[in-house]
């Protein structure tokens, strides 16, 4: 479970996210949706340590997140809205593997771990291919691939569908809903719903740093416009029944 409680990060004065007390469970598929500059990417931040929180907490298993950074961020995989954020590597496969080469994993587990997470997202067979050559599309998928290969209790991907084709989505969507059916916890962050709304088991939304809606989606669609989400309009009214959750 990934918690916290009243917490507050300020840039400066401005205050990014304001009290914000919000749990995830083991399994569940959260979206967490608002406009640019609501605090989304500010909040998910402290999931894992990148950023401190100003006050308040943040707990992930049930320890404390500043008492050990390397178990939340082994607990924590996180995918950066922009991928070259976190390239490591020059090539593909090398890319992929520096996660679990640095939990100290057997290279026959390590070399399956690549080989899984790249088959997810549509990229089998790359191993060799450079980073640097890959389109912007690809490198998101690469970036992905790395969080999944590090197999974390929870998965946050921040606009990780900004540049993916139509079936490059279809495979990281019906990755992400295998991966929740075994346990892992996923947070998706976006301001566009069009891809993610029937993924979701629950949708919280943020608007100057607080959270303004946490329901499940077919309750929460009807306020998000109010917030400048993005919900597609064949979508707000329908009564037809959602598939399950990821």
């Amino acid at each position: 479970m990934i918690r916290t409680e009243n917490l507050v990060h300020r840039y400066g004065d401005a205050v990014a996210v304001d009290g914000v007390s919000i749990e995830i469970g083991d399994g569940e598929c959260v979206v967490l949706a608002g406009a640019n500059g609501s605090g989304k990417t500010t909040l998910v931040r402290h999931f894992n340590g990148l950023l401190e929180p100003d006050s308040g907490s943040v707990a992930v298993n049930g320890r404390a997140v500043g008492a050990d950074l390397v178990a939340a961020r082994t607990a924590v995989g996180m995918v950066f809205q922009d991928p070259r954020d976190q390239f490591v590597a020059a090539t593909v496969g090398a890319d992929v593997a520096f996660g679990p080469e640095n939990l100290g994993l057997e290279r026959g587990e390590i070399d399956r771990r690549v080989a899984d997470a790249l088959a997810a997202v549509n990229l089998a067979g790359r191993e060799d291919d450079r980073v640097t050559d890959l389109s912007g599309g690809e490198r998101e998928r690469v970036a992905i691939a790395g969080a999944v290969a590090m197999e974390p209790d929870h998965l946050v991907l921040d606009e990780p569908f900004t540049g993916l084709d139509a079936p490059a989505r279809e495979s990281v969507l019906d990755r992400l809903r295998a991966l929740a059916a075994d346990g892992t916890s996923v947070v998706v962050v976006t301001h566009d719903l069009r891809d993610v709304l029937d993924l979701a088991d629950r949708v919280v939304a943020m608007s100057a740093g607080r959270v303004v809606v946490d329901d499940d989606p077919e309750t929460a669609r009807a306020a998000l416009p109010d917030y400048d989400v993005r919900v597609p309009e064949a979508e707000r009214g329908s009564t037809d029944a959602r598939s399950d959750g990821c």
